[in-house]
Protein backbone atom coordinates (compact mmCIF):
# COMPACT_ATOMS: atom_id res chain seq x y z
CA UNK A 1 0.00 0.00 0.00
CA UNK A 2 1.47 3.32 -1.22
CA UNK A 3 1.41 6.03 1.50
CA UNK A 4 2.37 9.05 -1.36
CA UNK A 5 0.40 11.57 -2.88
CA UNK A 6 -1.19 10.36 -6.39
CA UNK A 7 -2.33 12.96 -8.72
CA UNK A 8 -5.98 11.91 -10.12
CA UNK A 9 -5.97 11.64 -13.71
CA UNK A 10 -7.22 14.11 -15.72
CA UNK A 11 -10.17 11.79 -17.18
CA UNK A 12 -11.04 10.42 -13.42
CA UNK A 13 -10.89 14.32 -12.33
CA UNK A 14 -13.46 14.89 -14.66
CA UNK A 15 -15.82 12.31 -13.30
CA UNK A 16 -14.68 13.75 -9.84
CA UNK A 17 -16.37 16.99 -10.84
CA UNK A 18 -19.39 16.09 -12.10
CA UNK A 19 -21.01 15.19 -9.01
CA UNK A 20 -23.50 17.69 -8.21
CA UNK A 21 -26.64 17.64 -5.53
CA UNK A 22 -28.87 16.23 -8.49
CA UNK A 23 -26.70 13.71 -9.88
CA UNK A 24 -24.22 11.75 -7.33
CA UNK A 25 -21.48 10.40 -9.33
CA UNK A 26 -21.61 7.24 -7.59
CA UNK A 27 -21.99 3.56 -9.36
CA UNK A 28 -24.60 1.07 -7.40
CA UNK A 29 -24.46 -2.68 -7.07
CA UNK A 30 -27.41 -4.74 -5.54
CA UNK A 31 -26.26 -8.51 -4.99
CA UNK A 32 -29.16 -10.48 -4.11
CA UNK A 33 -27.69 -13.84 -2.04
CA UNK A 34 -29.35 -17.32 -1.54
CA UNK A 35 -28.47 -17.55 2.08
CA UNK A 36 -27.75 -15.61 4.51
CA UNK A 37 -23.29 -14.69 5.10
CA UNK A 38 -21.48 -13.45 8.15
CA UNK A 39 -20.28 -9.87 8.07
CA UNK A 40 -16.69 -10.47 9.63
CA UNK A 41 -15.96 -13.18 6.68
CA UNK A 42 -17.26 -10.86 4.15
CA UNK A 43 -14.96 -8.01 5.88
CA UNK A 44 -11.97 -10.41 5.80
CA UNK A 45 -12.39 -11.76 2.24
CA UNK A 46 -12.74 -7.16 1.51
CA UNK A 47 -9.50 -6.94 3.09
CA UNK A 48 -8.09 -9.67 1.40
CA UNK A 49 -9.06 -9.09 -1.89
CA UNK A 50 -10.29 -5.70 -2.47
CA UNK A 51 -8.15 -3.06 0.01
CA UNK A 52 -5.31 -4.19 -2.01
CA UNK A 53 -5.66 -2.07 -4.45
CA UNK A 54 -4.63 1.50 -3.11
CA UNK A 55 -7.80 3.60 -4.13
CA UNK A 56 -9.98 1.75 -1.93
CA UNK A 57 -7.99 3.09 1.12
CA UNK A 58 -7.54 6.26 -0.37
CA UNK A 59 -9.14 9.38 -0.04
CA UNK A 60 -9.82 12.27 -1.84
CA UNK A 61 -7.77 15.92 -1.57
CA UNK A 62 -7.97 18.90 -3.62
CA UNK A 63 -5.30 22.04 -3.84
CA UNK A 64 -5.00 24.95 -6.11
CA UNK A 65 -7.50 23.34 -8.56
CA UNK A 66 -5.48 20.05 -8.70
CA UNK A 67 -7.06 16.45 -7.35
CA UNK A 68 -4.78 14.15 -5.66
CA UNK A 69 -5.77 10.55 -3.96
CA UNK A 70 -4.07 10.41 -0.62
CA UNK A 71 -4.29 7.54 1.80
CA UNK A 72 -6.55 8.00 4.21
CA UNK A 73 -4.66 7.55 7.85
CA UNK A 74 -7.24 7.01 10.05
CA UNK A 75 -8.86 4.01 7.41
CA UNK A 76 -10.98 1.72 9.17
CA UNK A 77 -13.08 -1.12 7.15
CA UNK A 78 -16.07 -0.51 9.77
CA UNK A 79 -16.48 3.40 8.39
CA UNK A 80 -17.53 0.95 5.34
CA UNK A 81 -18.76 -1.76 5.57
CA UNK A 82 -22.44 -2.16 7.89
CA UNK A 83 -25.27 -4.88 8.27
CA UNK A 84 -28.76 -3.25 8.60
CA UNK A 85 -31.55 -4.67 8.71
CA UNK A 86 -34.60 -4.33 5.50
CA UNK A 87 -37.45 -1.91 6.78
CA UNK A 88 -41.42 -3.24 5.46
CA UNK A 89 -41.76 -6.66 5.18
CA UNK A 90 -38.66 -7.79 3.51
CA UNK A 91 -40.54 -7.39 -0.09
CA UNK A 92 -38.50 -6.64 -3.12
CA UNK A 93 -40.09 -3.51 -3.34
CA UNK A 94 -38.57 -2.82 0.26
CA UNK A 95 -35.39 -3.70 -0.90
CA UNK A 96 -35.76 -1.22 -4.47
CA UNK A 97 -36.54 1.32 -1.49
CA UNK A 98 -33.52 0.57 0.35
CA UNK A 99 -31.32 1.15 -2.53
CA UNK A 100 -33.06 4.39 -3.39
CA UNK A 101 -32.66 5.64 -0.34
CA UNK A 102 -28.89 4.70 -0.29
CA UNK A 103 -28.83 6.01 -4.39
CA UNK A 104 -29.89 9.16 -3.11
CA UNK A 105 -27.42 9.75 -0.37
CA UNK A 106 -23.83 11.17 -1.21
CA UNK A 107 -20.49 9.40 0.19
CA UNK A 108 -18.60 10.78 2.93
CA UNK A 109 -16.02 12.98 0.73
CA UNK A 110 -13.52 12.79 3.97
CA UNK A 111 -12.82 8.94 3.81
CA UNK A 112 -12.34 6.72 0.98
CA UNK A 113 -15.40 6.69 -1.50
CA UNK A 114 -17.04 3.76 -0.90
CA UNK A 115 -19.41 1.45 1.22
CA UNK A 116 -21.23 -1.54 1.88
CA UNK A 117 -24.16 -2.57 3.08
CA UNK A 118 -25.26 -6.41 3.98
CA UNK A 119 -29.06 -6.58 4.43
CA UNK A 120 -29.98 -9.12 6.79
CA UNK A 121 -32.41 -12.08 6.02
CA UNK A 122 -34.38 -11.24 2.74
CA UNK A 123 -36.32 -13.61 1.18
CA UNK A 124 -34.56 -16.46 3.03
CA UNK A 125 -30.94 -15.38 2.47
CA UNK A 126 -29.56 -11.89 2.15
CA UNK A 127 -28.69 -8.80 0.12
CA UNK A 128 -25.62 -7.12 -0.44
CA UNK A 129 -25.25 -2.75 -2.21
CA UNK A 130 -22.19 -1.44 -2.89
CA UNK A 131 -21.54 1.90 -3.42
CA UNK A 132 -18.70 3.44 -5.50
CA UNK A 133 -17.85 6.86 -6.73
CA UNK A 134 -17.20 6.60 -10.06
CA UNK A 135 -13.63 8.39 -10.01
CA UNK A 136 -12.41 5.42 -8.94
CA UNK A 137 -12.89 3.46 -11.56
CA UNK A 138 -15.53 3.02 -14.64
CA UNK A 139 -18.51 0.73 -14.03
CA UNK A 140 -16.45 -2.51 -16.09
CA UNK A 141 -13.72 -2.32 -14.10
CA UNK A 142 -15.67 -2.77 -10.99
CA UNK A 143 -17.78 -4.97 -11.91
CA UNK A 144 -14.60 -7.07 -12.44
CA UNK A 145 -13.13 -5.71 -9.34
CA UNK A 146 -16.25 -6.76 -7.68
CA UNK A 147 -15.89 -10.22 -9.19
CA UNK A 148 -13.15 -10.56 -7.87
CA UNK A 149 -14.48 -10.97 -4.03
CA UNK A 150 -16.65 -13.90 -5.18
CA UNK A 151 -15.75 -17.64 -6.12
CA UNK A 152 -16.88 -20.56 -8.38
CA UNK A 153 -19.09 -23.11 -6.92
CA UNK A 154 -16.12 -25.77 -6.93
CA UNK A 155 -12.80 -23.45 -6.64
CA UNK A 156 -9.47 -24.87 -6.92
CA UNK A 157 -8.25 -25.90 -3.63
CA UNK A 158 -5.93 -23.10 -1.80
CA UNK A 159 -2.50 -22.77 -2.53
CA UNK A 160 0.22 -22.01 0.18
CA UNK A 161 0.16 -18.03 0.87
CA UNK A 162 2.28 -15.82 -1.38
CA UNK A 163 3.80 -12.59 -1.03
CA UNK A 164 1.52 -9.57 -0.92
CA UNK A 165 0.79 -9.15 -4.86
CA UNK A 166 2.71 -5.94 -6.96
CA UNK A 167 0.20 -3.85 -8.74
CA UNK A 168 0.91 -5.14 -12.37
CA UNK A 169 -0.51 -8.33 -11.45
CA UNK A 170 -3.00 -7.83 -9.03
CA UNK A 171 -5.85 -9.61 -10.04
CA UNK A 172 -4.15 -12.76 -11.23
CA UNK A 173 -1.91 -13.16 -8.07
CA UNK A 174 -5.13 -11.73 -5.58
CA UNK A 175 -7.96 -14.33 -6.92
CA UNK A 176 -5.79 -17.37 -8.48
CA UNK A 177 -8.79 -19.72 -7.68
CA UNK A 178 -11.31 -17.69 -9.48
CA UNK A 179 -9.71 -15.83 -12.07
CA UNK A 180 -9.33 -18.02 -14.89
CA UNK A 181 -13.17 -19.09 -14.51
CA UNK A 182 -13.91 -15.31 -14.16
CA UNK A 183 -12.20 -14.27 -17.45
CA UNK A 184 -14.17 -16.99 -19.46
CA UNK A 185 -17.27 -15.43 -18.29
CA UNK A 186 -16.00 -12.08 -19.62
CA UNK A 187 -15.14 -13.73 -23.15
CA UNK A 188 -19.45 -14.80 -23.00
CA UNK A 189 -20.24 -11.99 -21.86
CA UNK A 190 -18.07 -9.94 -24.70
CA UNK A 191 -20.67 -11.32 -27.07
CA UNK A 192 -23.65 -9.28 -25.39
CA UNK A 193 -21.14 -6.14 -25.90
CA UNK A 194 -19.71 -6.72 -29.36
CA UNK A 195 -22.24 -7.90 -31.32
CA UNK A 196 -23.04 -4.98 -32.92
CA UNK A 197 -20.77 -2.36 -30.96
CA UNK A 198 -17.96 -3.64 -33.20
CA UNK A 199 -15.78 -0.50 -32.09
CA UNK A 200 -12.18 0.30 -31.52
CA UNK A 201 -12.05 -1.58 -28.05
CA UNK A 202 -8.35 -1.30 -26.75
CA UNK A 203 -6.92 2.38 -25.64
CA UNK A 204 -4.09 1.68 -27.82
CA UNK A 205 -5.61 2.18 -30.59
CA UNK A 206 -6.49 5.78 -29.40
CA UNK A 207 -3.45 6.48 -31.05
CA UNK A 208 -4.56 5.38 -34.54
CA UNK A 209 -7.25 7.69 -34.01
CA UNK A 210 -5.57 10.73 -33.08
CA UNK A 211 -3.48 10.07 -36.55
CA UNK A 212 -6.74 10.25 -38.35
CA UNK A 213 -7.38 14.05 -37.30
CA UNK A 214 -9.10 15.57 -39.70
CA UNK A 215 -11.53 12.46 -38.97
CA UNK A 216 -11.81 12.76 -35.68
CA UNK A 217 -12.54 16.44 -35.59
CA UNK A 218 -15.33 15.84 -38.19
CA UNK A 219 -16.58 13.42 -35.62
CA UNK A 220 -16.28 16.13 -32.08
CA UNK A 221 -18.04 18.59 -34.88
CA UNK A 222 -20.98 16.42 -35.69
CA UNK A 223 -21.44 15.27 -32.45
CA UNK A 224 -21.60 19.28 -31.48
CA UNK A 225 -23.89 19.75 -34.55
CA UNK A 226 -26.77 17.02 -32.73
CA UNK A 227 -29.27 19.29 -32.14
CA UNK A 228 -30.64 19.11 -28.18
CA UNK A 229 -33.17 16.25 -27.33
CA UNK A 230 -36.88 17.36 -27.21
CA UNK A 231 -39.07 18.30 -24.10
CA UNK A 232 -39.89 15.19 -22.73
CA UNK A 233 -41.32 13.95 -19.66
CA UNK A 234 -37.74 12.43 -19.49
CA UNK A 235 -36.04 16.11 -20.12
CA UNK A 236 -37.05 18.54 -17.13
CA UNK A 237 -35.69 20.11 -13.92
CA UNK A 238 -33.91 17.47 -11.55
CA UNK A 239 -34.65 16.67 -7.63
CA UNK A 240 -31.92 14.85 -7.13
CA UNK A 241 -33.83 12.08 -5.36
CA UNK A 242 -33.38 9.01 -7.00
CA UNK A 243 -35.76 5.71 -7.41
CA UNK A 244 -34.14 1.95 -8.48
CA UNK A 245 -36.46 -0.79 -9.59
CA UNK A 246 -35.52 -4.21 -11.58
CA UNK A 247 -36.71 -6.95 -13.79
CA UNK A 248 -36.87 -10.09 -13.26
CA UNK A 249 -33.86 -11.87 -16.06
CA UNK A 250 -34.66 -12.80 -19.52
CA UNK A 251 -33.06 -16.21 -20.44
CA UNK A 252 -30.10 -15.46 -22.52
CA UNK A 253 -30.78 -18.14 -24.63
CA UNK A 254 -33.83 -17.06 -25.74
CA UNK A 255 -32.70 -13.49 -26.05
CA UNK A 256 -30.04 -15.12 -28.87
CA UNK A 257 -32.69 -17.11 -30.45
CA UNK A 258 -35.07 -13.90 -31.23
CA UNK A 259 -32.03 -11.94 -32.15
CA UNK A 260 -31.24 -14.40 -34.93
CA UNK A 261 -34.83 -15.33 -36.26
CA UNK A 262 -35.06 -11.14 -36.74
CA UNK A 263 -31.83 -10.90 -38.63
CA UNK A 264 -30.25 -8.77 -35.77
CA UNK A 265 -27.52 -9.46 -32.75
CA UNK A 266 -29.02 -8.98 -28.47
CA UNK A 267 -27.83 -6.09 -28.06
CA UNK A 268 -30.73 -4.71 -31.44
CA UNK A 269 -33.02 -6.37 -29.17
CA UNK A 270 -32.47 -5.10 -26.05
CA UNK A 271 -31.65 -1.82 -26.85
CA UNK A 272 -35.22 -1.86 -29.31
CA UNK A 273 -37.08 -3.51 -25.97
CA UNK A 274 -35.89 -0.78 -24.36
CA UNK A 275 -36.97 2.33 -27.01
CA UNK A 276 -40.45 0.36 -26.79
CA UNK A 277 -40.71 0.74 -23.29
CA UNK A 278 -39.49 4.43 -23.14
CA UNK A 279 -41.95 4.63 -26.05
CA UNK A 280 -45.15 2.75 -23.70
CA UNK A 281 -44.25 5.15 -20.59
CA UNK A 282 -44.49 8.64 -22.76
CA UNK A 283 -47.61 7.73 -24.51
CA UNK A 284 -49.48 6.68 -21.15
CA UNK A 285 -48.02 9.72 -19.64
CA UNK A 286 -49.54 12.17 -22.34
CA UNK A 287 -46.01 13.19 -23.84
CA UNK A 288 -47.06 14.48 -26.88
CA UNK A 289 -43.54 15.15 -28.71
CA UNK A 290 -43.02 11.71 -30.18
CA UNK A 291 -42.48 12.79 -33.57
CA UNK A 292 -38.61 12.99 -32.70
CA UNK A 293 -35.94 10.74 -31.95
CA UNK A 294 -34.57 11.19 -27.92
CA UNK A 295 -30.99 10.00 -27.69
CA UNK A 296 -28.97 7.89 -25.19
CA UNK A 297 -25.31 7.82 -24.12
CA UNK A 298 -23.89 4.78 -23.84
CA UNK A 299 -20.73 3.96 -22.48
CA UNK A 300 -18.55 1.96 -24.53
CA UNK A 301 -15.42 -0.03 -23.07
CA UNK A 302 -11.85 1.15 -24.15
CA UNK A 303 -10.50 -1.58 -21.63
CA UNK A 304 -9.71 -4.88 -23.57
CA UNK A 305 -11.68 -7.55 -21.53
CA UNK A 306 -9.58 -10.43 -21.75
CA UNK A 307 -6.59 -8.75 -19.55
CA UNK A 308 -6.68 -8.61 -16.04
CA UNK A 309 -7.56 -5.07 -14.43
CA UNK A 310 -4.14 -4.20 -12.73
CA UNK A 311 -5.15 -0.83 -12.59
CA UNK A 312 -8.47 1.11 -11.60
CA UNK A 313 -9.47 4.65 -13.36
CA UNK A 314 -11.56 5.10 -16.34
CA UNK A 315 -10.76 3.92 -19.52
CA UNK A 316 -14.35 4.50 -21.26
CA UNK A 317 -16.00 6.55 -24.01
CA UNK A 318 -19.55 7.48 -24.64
CA UNK A 319 -21.77 6.62 -28.11
CA UNK A 320 -24.80 9.13 -28.80
CA UNK A 321 -27.85 6.40 -30.00
CA UNK A 322 -30.60 7.73 -31.43
CA UNK A 323 -33.95 5.93 -30.10
CA UNK A 324 -36.70 5.85 -32.59
CA UNK A 325 -39.56 6.19 -29.80
CA UNK A 326 -42.04 7.55 -32.23
CA UNK A 327 -42.00 4.61 -34.26
CA UNK A 328 -45.41 2.46 -33.81
CA UNK A 329 -44.55 -0.61 -35.67
CA UNK A 330 -42.04 -2.69 -33.40
CA UNK A 331 -40.32 -4.57 -36.38
CA UNK A 332 -39.60 -1.22 -37.84
CA UNK A 333 -38.75 0.34 -34.55
CA UNK A 334 -36.19 -2.49 -34.60
CA UNK A 335 -34.64 -1.90 -38.55
CA UNK A 336 -34.25 1.67 -37.20
CA UNK A 337 -32.47 0.70 -34.29
CA UNK A 338 -29.95 -1.89 -36.33
CA UNK A 339 -29.51 1.19 -38.77
CA UNK A 340 -28.41 3.69 -36.26
CA UNK A 341 -26.48 0.33 -34.24
CA UNK A 342 -24.60 0.14 -37.61
CA UNK A 343 -23.60 3.49 -38.36
CA UNK A 344 -21.96 3.61 -35.07
CA UNK A 345 -19.59 0.91 -36.05
CA UNK A 346 -17.14 3.53 -38.53
CA UNK A 347 -17.63 6.02 -35.72
CA UNK A 348 -14.90 7.54 -33.46
CA UNK A 349 -17.43 8.91 -30.82
CA UNK A 350 -16.42 6.82 -28.25
CA UNK A 351 -12.44 8.07 -28.77
CA UNK A 352 -13.56 11.76 -29.15
CA UNK A 353 -15.62 11.53 -25.88
CA UNK A 354 -12.99 10.04 -23.84
CA UNK A 355 -9.89 12.47 -25.46
CA UNK A 356 -12.54 15.06 -24.07
CA UNK A 357 -13.00 14.34 -20.74
CA UNK A 358 -9.29 14.31 -20.58
CA UNK A 359 -9.62 17.69 -21.69
CA UNK A 360 -11.82 18.90 -19.50
CA UNK A 361 -10.22 17.28 -16.61
CA UNK A 362 -7.33 19.30 -16.93
CA UNK A 363 -8.81 22.51 -17.74
CA UNK A 364 -10.71 25.04 -14.84
CA UNK A 365 -13.81 23.26 -13.55
CA UNK A 366 -16.51 26.20 -14.65
CA UNK A 367 -15.08 25.00 -18.44
CA UNK A 368 -16.03 21.66 -17.42
CA UNK A 369 -19.58 21.91 -16.51
CA UNK A 370 -20.49 24.44 -18.98
CA UNK A 371 -19.37 21.16 -21.57
CA UNK A 372 -20.97 19.13 -19.57
CA UNK A 373 -24.18 21.12 -19.69
CA UNK A 374 -24.05 21.53 -24.04
CA UNK A 375 -23.33 17.50 -24.32
CA UNK A 376 -26.19 16.36 -21.69
CA UNK A 377 -28.96 18.61 -23.54
CA UNK A 378 -28.14 16.14 -26.59
CA UNK A 379 -29.04 12.89 -24.45
CA UNK A 380 -32.55 11.91 -22.58
CA UNK A 381 -31.05 8.88 -20.72
CA UNK A 382 -27.83 6.69 -19.58
CA UNK A 383 -27.44 3.06 -20.52
CA UNK A 384 -25.12 0.77 -19.69
CA UNK A 385 -24.48 -2.51 -20.86
CA UNK A 386 -21.80 -4.57 -19.19
CA UNK A 387 -20.76 -8.67 -19.80
CA UNK A 388 -20.61 -10.69 -16.28
CA UNK A 389 -19.53 -14.13 -16.23
CA UNK A 390 -21.66 -17.56 -17.72
CA UNK A 391 -21.90 -19.23 -14.73
CA UNK A 392 -23.54 -18.24 -11.29
CA UNK A 393 -21.36 -17.33 -8.66
CA UNK A 394 -20.46 -17.34 -4.82
CA UNK A 395 -19.85 -14.74 -2.27
CA UNK A 396 -19.04 -15.86 1.02
CA UNK A 397 -20.64 -19.32 0.37
CA UNK A 398 -23.54 -17.88 -0.75
CA UNK A 399 -24.89 -18.31 -4.54
CA UNK A 400 -25.51 -15.15 -6.13
CA UNK A 401 -28.87 -15.21 -7.50
CA UNK A 402 -29.10 -11.88 -9.38
CA UNK A 403 -26.50 -9.04 -9.48
CA UNK A 404 -28.09 -5.54 -10.60
CA UNK A 405 -25.79 -2.29 -11.01
CA UNK A 406 -26.72 1.05 -11.95
CA UNK A 407 -24.22 4.19 -12.97
CA UNK A 408 -25.12 7.87 -12.51
CA UNK A 409 -26.09 10.37 -14.49
CA UNK A 410 -24.48 13.55 -15.18
CA UNK A 411 -25.74 17.14 -16.09
CA UNK A 412 -29.44 17.27 -16.78
CA UNK A 413 -29.29 13.73 -17.47
CA UNK A 414 -31.41 11.98 -15.05
CA UNK A 415 -33.04 8.31 -16.07
CA UNK A 416 -30.40 5.40 -16.53
CA UNK A 417 -31.21 2.44 -17.75
CA UNK A 418 -28.66 -0.88 -17.07
CA UNK A 419 -28.12 -4.77 -18.87
CA UNK A 420 -26.05 -7.30 -17.03
CA UNK A 421 -25.52 -10.44 -18.38
CA UNK A 422 -25.19 -13.43 -15.43
CA UNK A 423 -25.72 -16.91 -15.31
CA UNK A 424 -27.40 -16.85 -18.75
CA UNK A 425 -29.85 -14.43 -18.18
CA UNK A 426 -30.11 -10.76 -18.61
CA UNK A 427 -30.45 -8.03 -16.15
CA UNK A 428 -32.73 -5.03 -17.03
CA UNK A 429 -32.70 -2.06 -14.42
CA UNK A 430 -33.91 1.29 -14.27
CA UNK A 431 -32.49 4.16 -11.71
CA UNK A 432 -34.25 7.71 -11.99
CA UNK A 433 -34.70 10.93 -10.65
CA UNK A 434 -38.14 11.08 -8.52
CA UNK A 435 -39.09 14.13 -10.58
CA UNK A 436 -39.22 12.68 -13.95
CA UNK A 437 -40.16 9.21 -13.23
CA UNK A 438 -42.64 8.35 -10.38
CA UNK A 439 -42.81 4.63 -10.55
CA UNK A 440 -39.65 3.18 -12.16
CA UNK A 441 -41.34 -0.44 -12.16
CA UNK A 442 -43.67 1.04 -15.12
CA UNK A 443 -40.24 1.18 -17.24
CA UNK A 444 -39.29 -1.92 -16.01
CA UNK A 445 -42.50 -3.72 -16.45
CA UNK A 446 -43.12 -1.90 -20.37
CA UNK A 447 -39.29 -2.95 -20.93
CA UNK A 448 -41.06 -6.76 -20.57
CA UNK A 449 -44.16 -5.89 -22.79
CA UNK A 450 -41.75 -4.40 -25.46
CA UNK A 451 -39.39 -7.60 -25.59
CA UNK A 452 -42.62 -9.87 -25.61
CA UNK A 453 -43.45 -7.99 -28.60
CA UNK A 454 -40.38 -8.29 -30.83
CA UNK A 455 -40.39 -12.79 -29.03
CA UNK A 456 -43.54 -12.91 -30.68
CA UNK A 457 -43.01 -11.57 -33.50
CA UNK A 458 -39.55 -13.88 -33.84
CA UNK A 459 -42.16 -16.63 -33.58
CA UNK A 460 -44.55 -15.85 -36.70
CA UNK A 461 -40.98 -15.15 -38.74
CA UNK A 462 -40.19 -18.79 -38.19
CA UNK A 463 -40.80 -20.31 -41.80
Amino acid sequence: MSSRRETMSPVDTAWLRMESQTNLMMIGVVLILESPIQIEELKNLIEARLLRYDRFRQKVEEKDGTAYWVEDPYFDIDHHVHLIGIPGEGTKEDLQKLASDLDSTPLDFSKPLWQVHVIDRYQGGCAVIYRIHHSIADGIALVRVMLSLTDPENPEPKKEPEPAPSSQSLLDRVIDPATKFIQQGYHFGQEVLEESWDLITHPEHLLEAAKTGATVAAELARIAALPADPPTCFKNPLGGRKQVAWAEPLPLPEVRTVAKQLKGTINDILLTASTGALRHYMVQHSDTDLAKDIHVAVPFNLRPLDKPVTKLGNEFGLVIVALPVGEKNPILRFEKVKQAMESLKKSHQAQVFYGLLGVLGKGPSVLEQTALEVLSKKASLVMTNVPGPKEALYLVGSKIKQPMFWVPQSGEIGVGLSILSYNSEVQFGVVADRKLVGNPDELVDYFITSYNELKSLAVASKP
